[in-house]
This record gives C-alpha cells, sequence and structure tokens, in this order.
C-alpha cells in the first residue's frame, strides 16, 4: 500500500472522514484528563509553588509550534518534489493551528517568568527565536492569502517554511547554542531525563505524566484539526473550479 494514494483528495477526505470522529473524541479525553490531572491533583512545587502547573499548557503548545512548523516543511518539501496538493493543503491548513500553539506558549510563557523572573520578557535567544518563529507564521498565512494563484502561492510560502524553519530549530536548541539568557534548558525532552540516567535536573514523575497526556491530547487535537482544515481546503478549491468553469461557459 502506498502513501501516496492519500495525495488523491477523494481517497484523503475518505479517509479522514473514518478517523476524524475518532481523534476527536480521544483528543478531547486526553486533554480533560492531562489538564485536570494537572491543574488539581498535582502538588505544588517547594520552589515554584503553584506556578509550576502552567508547564501543563506550557510544554505541549511551545512542542506544538516548533514541530507544527516542521510538519509543514515536510509537506511543502513534498509540494516541491511531488507536486501533491494535498501536501500544500496541508501545510497552509496547520499554519493558523501552529501561530495558536505559539501564541499559548509565548503567553504562558509570560505568565511563568513574571512571577519566576520579575519580568514578563527577555530578549533570550529561545524566546527571541521563538517570536520570530510566530512572525513567520503570521508572514507564511499572509503570503497564502495575498496570491491568487494557488500553485505560485504553494511555491513561494514552501520557499519561506525552509527559510523558517531555521528559527524552528533554533526555537528548540537555542539553550544548546548559547548559554547565555535566563530560559533553563531541556528537563524533558533530554536523553536521560525521564528515566533519570543523567545527572541533571529532571521534571518530576508526578508532574511529568500529566503532562505526558496532556501533550498527547494536543497532538491528537492539531491531528483532527489539520485533516478538518485540509478537508476545507480541498473542498474550497473544488468549489471555485467549478465556479471558475461555469462562469467561462
Amino acid at each position: 500500500m502506498s502513501i501516496w494514494k492519500y495525495a488523491n483528495p477523494v481517497t484523503f477526505i475518505r479517509t479522514t472522514d473514518r478517523l476524524l470522529p475518532w481523534l476527536s473524541v480521544a483528543a478531547v479525553l486526553c486533554l480533560a484528563t492531562g489538564l485536570i490531572w494537572g491543574f488539581f491533583f498535582t502538588p505544588d512545587d517547594f520552589r515554584q509553588g503553584s506556578t509550576v502547573k502552567i508547564i501543563y499548557l506550557h510544554v505541549p503548545s511551545a512542542l506544538m509550534a516548533i514541530n507544527i512548523w516542521l510538519m509543514m516543511l515536510v509537506a511543502s518539501l513534498v509540494w516541491i518534489v511531488r507536486r501533491h496538493h494535498v501536501s500544500a493543503l496541508a501545510a497552509r491548513a496547520a499554519a493558523p493551528i501552529g501561530a495558536t500553539m505559539t501564541v499559548i506558549a509565548l503567553a504562558t510563557g509570560a505568565l511563568w517568568g513574571q512571577p519566576m523572573w520579575g519580568t514578563w520578557w527577555v530578549w533570550d535567544p529561545r524566546l527571541t527565536s521563538f517570536l520570530i518563529l510566530f512572525l513567520f507564521y503570521l508572514g507564511y498565512i499572509a503570503l497564502w492569502s495575498a496570491i491568487e494563484d494557488d500553485d505560485t502561492a504553494a511555491d513561494l510560502t514552501s520557499i519561506l517554511c525552509l527559510v523558517g524553519s531555521v528559527f524552528a530549530i533554533l526555537s528548540r536548541y537555542a539553550v544548546n547554542f548559547w548559554n547565555q539568557g535566563l530560559h533553563q534548558g531541556a528537563s524533558v525532552m533530554r536523553a536521560g531525563a525521564i528515566t533519570g540516567s543523567d545527572t541533571e535536573e529532571k521534571v518530576s514523575n508526578v508532574f511529568f505524566y500529566p503532562m505526558a497526556v496532556s501533550a498527547l491530547g494536543f497532538i491528537l487535537l492539531f491531528v483532527a484539526l489539520v485533516f478538518l482544515r485540509t478537508q476545507t481546503e480541498i473542498r474550497t478549491r473544488r468549489a471555485r473550479a467549478l465556479l471558475a468553469r461555469e462562469q467561462s461557459t
């Protein structure tokens, strides 16, 4: 079975129609479980107090903001190489979701930073690169809207996606590249952080498990939304094509 068969819009819509109800229910269950468990059934941290509970929103949204852009990069490369319209439309559909995740991550980071750092914002390497990533999201969305020809828009936004991927990577690894700034290094997505095989500080399991469930909910929610929005993009393009055909006859 070839994965490229899903590049057929009819096959894509038929398949995702079957998956969407299950994905939606699973996303709601995971998000409700993770957030309720985290906010109401975990203790305060001995140093951060109740502020630590922001991680149940901040960490999943930040990870999604970065990885959604990388998903858009893969879809854009498929468009450039294979010229499959579904991949270009999937990248377009993912962009507003990624921008929203970036806003959530920036806002929750500011809420955490004010009591912990004494300021809402610092020009930290990671925070700055994350803000630039958000601007790339806005530019990507605006570029799609500004160009009437869909194929030209897909080509130009794919190039923009390639450039923006630099900041997506910097957002993830800025702390490793520069030993400056207030932002701490990775404490979850690091080899040995979960198992405790390294000696650096890690997230306690009492916080990690509900955060992992919440993160799974964010992933499932993204997949459901990108399927739904890609279906909408396909149907919108089909409707425009039919309208243009009727007007030409």
